[in-house]
């Protein structure tokens, strides 16, 4: 873990562009921190209690203020396996309260039980799920130390609780999983309608500079948000056309033209799946 500044007042990790594994301690996602006078503002808290403990080493390299809060752009493992830690620490967690349902859902437990056997020994029965301690609703305006955040609501997009947070007075963006750099986004579930009008949105911010949540700093902003954005609408057009056509997926897939996005890390993995969720979104839908 190396931590790189990204303006005077902020810093962040880079994780990998892999899948989580017991080799790489699920450091696949980035976190950032933000030191102000009264204490310090992490984004994000990384995939392990362990990998939380060692982003707290760096910050401690950096400052001897406490953390004093740590926002979750969205409660995907990779970024809120080392929440506890920071809660143990005594640091308020703000979360949106979209997050509560998958909070409580079989799938947040099954997936930390696979997780406690695919990713032993850094998630182990200690590692829990962590709820915020401050649960919103929509935007929120954080003063810490006299430093103003801004938290803005931007789900449903990559999930349905989607945060990011602009510190206005440096206009760094940490943009979560709304942006992704160098590699393919993860889809899921996601409403990739929403999503692509989202970053629309994060433009109105007027960032100079962009944390994503997986790959590296962003200072060509608009240049660097159309990769995921066209990412997402050749899938929305490509799945789209199949689904209003009512054309097999197993086809669609076969006769899409990928040679655009197939030489980025995890497309081999992570493709397919992006693919097929969007071709049952877009039957949802019922429109390309």
């Amino acid at each position: 873990m190396q931590v790189q500044q990204v303006s005077p007042s902020t810093w962040y990790v880079e994780g990998l562009s892999a899948l989580g594994s017991s080799e790489n301690q699920n450091f696949i996602s980035n976190a950032a921190f933000v030191v102000t006078p009264a204490g310090v503002v992490v984004i994000d808290a990384l995939g392990s209690p362990d990998l939380a403990r060692q982003l707290l080493a760096e910050i401690k390299k950096v400052t001897p203020q406490p953390v004093s809060h740590v926002v979750v752009t969205h409660y995907h493992a990779d970024h809120i396996y080392g929440l506890q830690v920071f809660k143990s620490l005594g640091a308020k967690i703000i979360a949106h309260q979209a997050a509560r349902t998958y909070l409580n859902s079989d799938t947040a437990r099954l997936r930390l039980e696979a997780s406690r056997q695919d990713l032993a020994p850094w998630i182990d029965a200690q590692t829990k799920l962590t709820p915020a301690d401050q649960w919103i609703d929509g935007n929120l305006l954080l003063q810490v130390g006299g430093v103003e955040f801004q938290i803005q609501a931007v789900g449903p997009a990559h999930t349905p609780e989607d945060l990011v947070v602009y510190l206005p007075s440096e206009q760094v963006l940490f943009a979560g999983d709304l942006v992704f750099r160098s590699r393919i986004p993860y889809v899921g579930q996601a409403d990739s309608r929403h999503w692509i009008a989202a970053l629309e949105r994060l433009l109105a911010f007027n960032a100079t500079v962009i944390v994503p949540g997986h790959g590296g700093l962003s200072r060509a902003t608009r240049e660097d948000m159309q990769l995921t954005r066209d990412y997402l609408a050749y899938l929305r057009s490509t799945m789209g056309r199949a689904a209003n056509q009512l054309e097999p997926f197993e086809d669609a897939y076969r006769a899409t033209d990928w040679s655009r996005f197939e030489q980025l890390p995890l497309f081999r993995f992570a493709n397919r799946m992006n693919a097929y969720n969007t071709y049952l979104l877009m039957e949802h839908e019922g429109e390309p």
